[in-house]
């Protein structure tokens, strides 16, 4: 399956990314999100240059949970520069549609989890495991 992005959507991800990074580096003292949460944002990072080609539910899966880190972290900067600055001064407004075009991509992904999901246990019968999830394939 595909997950297409338009630019805004890409660069507020790729911009959420790299603050998540940041905040994450050694040092910077912020623990937003477990761990592996950042090993797969960084894993994310790179491939954030157009639409995604998603092979398997668990690729997806991962995806899924490195865009709501992004999303969570836009989130917080989003509030921090609206306490920080006014609601409607240029840089809130500018984190606001950086989170909303993230979340629109978070949404769109649970989307697809779901079709996936659904697929998988039409096909076999159950609900989808970690076997499944990792061997069942979706062609573009």
């Amino acid at each position: 399956m595909i997950l297409h992005f338009n630019y805004e959507e890409l660069t507020a991800l790729r911009a959420g990314a790299q603050v998540f990074l940041d905040r994450e580096a050694p040092g910077r003292g912020g623990v937003l999100a477990p761990p592996e949460d950042g090993a797969r944002v960084e894993a994310l990072l790179p491939r954030l240059d157009g639409d995604l080609s998603l092979s398997s539910l668990e690729e997806l899966r991962s995806v899924e949970a490195a865009v709501v880190a992004i999303v969570e972290c836009l989130r917080v900067e989003m509030e921090s520069m609206v306490v920080t600055t006014h609601a409607a001064d240029e840089d809130a407004v500018a984190a606001y549609f950086d989170f909303a075009h993230g979340f629109t991509v978070a949404h769109r992904i649970g989307e697809m989890v779901a079709e996936m999901e659904a697929l998988i246990e039409l096909v076999t019968g159950s609900s989808p495991t970690r076997e499944t999830a990792r061997s069942f394939y979706f062609p573009d």
